[in-house]
């Protein structure tokens, strides 16, 4: 994702991602890191994308209730550093995960000092995190120890709110918003806009060349292209819940098609002009357009899903037969069961079936389901969603189980 040069001292622009994540604990449900947002560090300026969070007074309550606990050195990571500097690369997951024995319940830890880290996003590369063990309790600070106490020498930073570190990797979701897209049905593609013809009636285009496409555009300039849409079936029932289309690339709308004349004196149908803009393989005769959506992952706020949830692993993106740590997968669950962008869920590995060999009928046994990853939904149809897979001990395959974590 292209870094831009934005300072603290110009709060008129705001970060281009600013995402917080909720406890799912059952005795936080609803915590949310949103509370940080509502005001910053003193002599820090407010940026606008923090503001428009929302944020209810019970999740203020919360927050504030949870910085007068503290995270009790139970939950610490064996392992915990007393201190961590902060390296470009770094997200608030990773942090997280080097001083509690769960990243998930990172909000806590950021909660406990409200006065100094009141925006977990403005954590910066080059910043130290103080981990401060006192009373059973700990609290994570931005500075460096004094002395042999906890007390702190505070650097508060002035720079480019675009290198304040993120949540979750979210740049590996931003071509997704793009490429990824569940049609409902297939007649959505064959009613669109479709390729006609081709510069100079070559077979397929690469970018910067010219396309010309027939259909209703309503005024919109930005396309993007798909071809052959494919059913995604529920891995238990088998229905079709929708259709995803393969991912061409990008059009621009050069000029508006029209109706002519021709020599014969009969109507003639002119094409609109399209320059190919981004490519992800070449473009032919028979693909279909779809508009480019809005940009939905500014504000996006992970969290746990607000209903009981459970599904399947439909599909992995790309014909890939398994996938790994942030690659992405369609789930058989979408708006209509509860989910929607932001939502955190827990991924399962059903136990296997094996024989008792330790006596002497060597009965059956199944192994209990054990969790292995967390996944985060990042777009969400009616019945499908698309999630980024965070975390995962074993390769995910279609058909694995996932809950709310």
């Amino acid at each position: 994702m292209t870094q831009r040069e934005l300072t603290l001292r110009n709060p008129l622009r705001a970060p281009r991602l600013m995402p917080v994540i909720a406890s799912a604990l059952s005795s936080l449900t609803a915590l949310s890191a949103l509370a940080l947002l509502s005001s910053l560090a003193p002599g820090v300026a407010s940026a606008q994308g923090a503001a428009s969070l929302p944020i209810t007074a019970q999740q203020k309550a919360t927050a504030q209730q949870v910085s007068q606990a503290g995270v009790p050195l139970s939950e610490l990571s064996p392992n915990a550093p007393d201190s961590h500097t902060v390296k470009r690369g770094d997200t608030l997951w990773d942090i997280s995960g080097l001083f509690l024995k769960s990243a998930w319940r990172w909000p806590e830890l950021w909660g406990m000092n409200l006065q100094q880290i009141r925006n977990p996003h403005l954590i910066f590369p080059g910043q130290v995190l103080y981990l401060d063990k006192s009373n059973g309790r700990a609290r994570l600070r931005v500075g460096q120890p004094v002395g042999g106490d906890a007390r702190l020498s505070p650097r508060v930073r002035e720079g480019s709110l675009d290198d304040a570190i993120s949540t979750v990797p979210v740049h590996l979701l931003e071509p997704f918003f793009n490429e990824a897209v569940i049609f409902q049905s297939s007649d959505e593609l064959l009613k669109a806009p479709r390729l006609v013809a081709t510069q100079e009636g070559r077979v397929l285009l690469s970018r910067g060349e010219t396309a010309y496409v027939r259909g209703e555009l309503g005024g919109r300039r930005e396309w993007r292209l798909f071809r052959e849409p494919k059913p995604l079936r529920d891995p238990g029932t088998r229905e079709v819940l929708g259709y995803e289309a393969q991912y061409v690339g990008t059009l621009a709308l050069t000029r508006e098609g029209a109706e002519g004349t021709g020599a014969d004196g009969k109507p003639l149908v002119i094409p609109s002009t399209f320059t190919v803009s981004t490519i992800r393989q070449e473009a032919a005769v028979g693909d279909r357009l779809a508009p480019v959506p809005p940009r939905e992952f500014d504000n996006m706020v992970p969290h746990a899903p607000p209903q009981d949830v459970a599904g399947q692993i439909v599909s992995i993106y790309g014909e890939a037969l398994s996938a790994g740590q942030n690659q992405i997968v369609t789930l058989n669950r979408g708006s209509r069961d509860g989910l929607d962008r932001g939502a955190v869920l827990a991924l399962w590995r059903d136990g296997s079936t094996v024989r008792d060999m330790t006596v002497a009928d060597k009965p059956l046994i199944k192994l209990p389901d054990e969790r292995h990853g967390l996944l985060f939904v990042f777009r969400v149809f009616d019945r499908m969603s698309y999630a980024l897979i965070l975390n995962v001990k074993e390769p995910v395959k279609s058909g694995d189980r996932f809950t709310q974590p």
